[in-house]
């Protein structure tokens, strides 16, 4: 039902910044969360960052705290990534995902965009 499309990805040296953006298109939906994973070769997905979309509150994973923001623009139903100081274990695919307020989970998961850092 949902479509998510990240885009800004790229590659940088090690203490530069990126930003990331995801847009949600579709039918008619409600957003309880939009989150930010990654996923790095041989490696399993993980959590980077995710926000409420009512109230705005963030939740990091506590190796990016301090150097990543998300944010939201709730009238454009999209979701941001802001990546500052990046070091080369950053490098990943970094996926948007949103949560309808069905369950737990993510109910649906953009393409991903690459990031790669280098040292």
């Amino acid at each position: 039902q949902v479509q998510l499309v990240e885009s800004g990805g790229g590659l940088v040296h090690a203490g530069g910044s990126l930003s990331l953006s995801c847009v949600a298109s579709g039918r008619t939906f409600s957003v309880y969360a939009m989150a930010w994973f990654r996923q790095a070769p041989g490696k399993a997905r993980d959590h980077v960052a995710s926000i409420m979309w009512s109230a705005g509150t963030t939740l990091y994973e506590d190796s990016v705290k301090g150097r990543f923001t998300i944010s939201r623009d709730n009238a454009k139903n999209t979701v941001f990534l802001e990546m500052n100081n990046l070091k080369p274990e950053d490098t990943a695919m970094y996926y948007c995902a949103i949560s309808e307020g069905r369950g737990m989970g993510f109910d649906s998961w953009g393409q991903g965009t690459q990031v790669t850092v280098s040292s």
